[in-house]
């Protein structure tokens, strides 16, 4: 065989086992998602654009106009180019377990949410009940992220929170 034919071999062998690994990492990710967590709304994140958490200083809320579905549920955005940005890549905006509570994931439950009380730690948007939790959460996020990882598996398809009467 000549040294072409085996560096073709190699090159196809490589992007083979590269296919393989990306389709593994996609097959998990699918595998992984359970019930999103909505309002009273039926939105998801109460409507506030996800990608405004990663972009902007603060969250902003999405337009009716603009929206996609994803995960079963709605999700608004304040832009197109937004809408965009997480068409492109859902899950590096959507925030982590399926929107419930990244404290109660911690302590071994699926928990409602308030849009306001968040934090983007890695590029990963984590959502908690109410400010009052997300403070808690703040005072070791390591920790409670080692928690709510360890706890997911066995929460992801427990039905969604369903949201109180205070909103989403």
């Amino acid at each position: 065989m000549s040294l072409t034919m085996m560096s073709k071999a190699g090159l196809r062998l490589v992007l083979g086992l590269v296919n393989l690994v990306v389709l593994g990492l996609v097959m998990t990710s699918v595998a992984e998602a359970g019930p999103q967590y909505v309002g009273r709304d039926g939105l998801a994140v109460g409507g506030y654009d996800v990608v405004s958490y990663h972009t902007g200083e603060t969250p902003v809320e999405g337009l009716e106009t603009i929206t996609t579905q994803y995960n079963g549920v709605t999700w608004q955005f304040a832009s197109e180019a937004h809408r965009d940005l997480f068409l492109a890549d859902p899950m590096r905006y959507a925030p982590a377990y399926d929107g419930h509570c990244a404290y109660a994931a911690a302590h071994g439950n699926k928990t409602r949410t308030d849009p306001l009380a968040y934090a983007v730690v890695d590029d990963v948007l984590y959502l908690n009940f109410s400010p009052r939790i997300q403070n808690r959460w703040a005072e070791d996020v390591p920790g409670y992220l080692e928690r709510s990882e360890a706890n997911w598996p066995e929460l992801v398809d427990e039905p969604a929170a369903r949201p109180s009467r205070w909103g989403g």
